[in-house]
């Protein structure tokens, strides 16, 4: 007996299950089938090969199951294997819809955080605009009158229009910073005072700012070794102050080191400095005192040891002509305060002299000047006198810090004109050179 055709239709009654009066061959001409027949179907004589499985429902009794329903659906013949309708179902997966959702909220809020993290890092990088409806305030004109301007150090294009509209010179600081940031020029302004005008557009203003010309300074230059009246006058001459303005400065006033025991000689440090005009003595004295304290750190120069150093780079500077000599004549200095040195501790400089006396002009000392009983006098006292004799430089307290090797105790400018300089390590070696020195002074009476 042929079977039919297995058909897709046969699974659409249970998924995945074929019943076994499915699978029975159709009757022949005048064949009846029985329920006996039926019952008698054993399940291992289907075709297992195919996939055809057999399963009992209890819902239909044997004695109820109706053969005729296979009968007609067979008679309908074999379906095409091309029609359309007959097609197997493909299965539809159903997904959960919150987590769609959920990956939705979260690539948005990915995008959202990129967005933001990367406007930001732009955002550093272009002048600070305003992004409202409308562009910063600002004037227009180079603006009238006279206004002075104080730029602190380190101030940057936001800092300074603040600055500037504070003082009335533009009409908002956002328009000055945005002017700046898109002038590469803002980033040669210098530190200073200003003579600006009032109600300046932001533009006008940052031409006045890069003009040398606009910058009003009182440059004065300290050189090293001046004794403090000395810095004092050099300092009234050049801002046009007095020099009794400067003595009637308190030192208790003002920061000085510890080490400077509260005098101002030796710690006025020497360099050129930009004073404004409307800058105090005590407030220039005070900036020479920080910038002191400044090269002292930036030197490793440390708090103990700073009041001897500083007294003995004082002596180096005043004694040496050039750089090279000055760590040599530090070691005389050493090699003359030990003890059982050939001058018995005691310097025997006449740098020291002249500070006592305030004179510059000539070389060396007269005997009555070596007679003078100051604590200064280092031909008379061993040791190092009570304080600095003027304001050493870098390279003098430099060398103080660290002296050159040798043995000399002696050495003379054996020519003052040029600086030539003898070191020795013997006194009797030290007189030849001296009587060079005596013949110089010979020779330039009106210089020693």
């Amino acid at each position: 007996m042929s079977r039919p055709q297995a058909d897709d239709w046969a699974g659409e009654d249970k998924q995945g299950e074929v019943h076994a009066e499915d699978l029975l061959g159709e009757p022949g001409p005048g064949e009846v089938r029985s329920d006996a027949a039926h019952d008698e179907v054993d399940p291992a004589e289907y075709d297992v090969a195919r996939g055809d499985t057999y399963h009992h429902d209890e819902r239909y009794p044997e004695d109820e199951h109706d053969a005729s329903l296979a009968d007609h659906v067979l008679s309908e013949g074999v379906h095409d294997e091309h029609d359309e309708s007959y097609r197997p179902r493909r299965a539809v997966r159903h997904h959960n819809p919150l987590l769609r959702i959920g990956a939705i909220v979260v690539a948005a809020a990915v995008v959202l955080v990129g967005g933001i993290v990367g406007f930001n890092a732009v955002r550093g990088m272009i002048p600070d605009l305003s992004f409202g409806s409308s562009a910063p305030e600002d004037f227009e004109g180079t603006g009238t009158g006279e206004v002075t301007v104080e730029i602190p150090q380190g101030a940057a294009g936001g800092q300074i229009g603040q600055i500037l509209f504070d003082a009335g010179v533009v009409a908002s600081a956002e328009a000055f910073a945005n002017t700046a940031a898109a002038d590469p020029r803002s980033t040669g302004i210098q530190p200073g005072t200003y003579l600006l005008a009032k109600e300046m557009s932001a533009a006008a203003a940052l031409d006045r700012l890069v003009d040398p010309a606009s910058r009003q300074v009182a440059g004065v230059t300290i050189r090293e070794g001046l004794w403090k009246a000395e810095v004092f006058a050099t300092l009234a001459d050049a801002t046009g102050n007095e020099v009794a303005d400067y003595e009637a400065v308190e030192p208790e006033s003002l920061d000085l080191p510890e080490a400077a025991n509260g005098e101002l000689e030796g710690f006025l440090f020497p360099d050129t400095y930009e004073f404004s005009p409307n800058a105090t003595p005590a407030e220039q004295l005070q900036a020479m005192i920080d910038l002191g304290t400044r090269r002292y750190e930036e030197l490793g120069l440390a708090e103990e040891e700073m009041r001897e150093t500083i007294i003995k780079a004082s002596i180096v500077q005043a004694e040496g002509l050039f750089a090279e000599d000055l760590p040599k004549i530090a070691r005389v200095v050493e090699n003359r305060l030990q003890e059982g040195s050939e001058t018995d501790g005691r310097l025997q400089m006449d740098s020291t002299i002249h500070y006592i006396h305030q004179e510059r002009g000539r070389a060396g000392t007269t005997e009555e000047q070596r007679a003078d009983e100051s604590p200064y006098n280092t031909y008379l006292h061993g040791g190092l006198p009570p304080g600095p004799i003027n304001s050493p430089g870098a390279a003098a307290i430099e060398a103080a810090m660290n002296p050159a090797e040798g043995d000399w105790e002696y050495f003379v400018t054996v020519n003052p004109d040029t600086g030539e300089t003898v070191f020795t390590e013997t006194y009797e070696e030290h007189q030849q050179y001296e009587a060079e020195f005596q013949q110089w002074c010979r020779d330039n009476p009106d210089r020693c």
